[in-house]
């Protein structure tokens, strides 16, 4: 089965301060959210150029499948960050991947 799309989950986490939190809550949350997506497997990063940015890589083996998980609600997210953290999700669909 390969990837053929990627849902990506942007955050900005302006405040130095809640860093550490945040990435615990994620720690909890990727495992569910891979879970709950149905995805193959999923990532997540912080910037190394621009320290409140943090990214989400959850991968898919069709885009209809992606698309199904980009319509989840989010509340959980909005619930904990929704003040002190921003964020917006991104479908993305393979268009060439080297090597095959």
């Amino acid at each position: 089965m390969s990837t053929q799309a990627l849902l990506i989950v942007h955050a900005d986490v302006p405040n130095e301060a809640d860093r550490a939190s945040f990435d615990q809550w994620y720690d909890r949350h990727l495992p569910e959210a891979l879970r709950v997506f149905g995805a193959l497997r999923a990532w997540r990063t912080w910037s190394r150029t621009d320290p409140s940015k943090h990214t989400a890589f959850y991968e898919f083996s069709s885009l209809e499948a992606a698309n199904v998980a980009i319509q989840s609600s989010g509340n959980e997210f909005d619930a904990k960050w929704g003040g002190r953290a921003t964020r917006t999700r991104d479908i993305v669909e393979v268009a060439q991947r080297l090597p095959n």
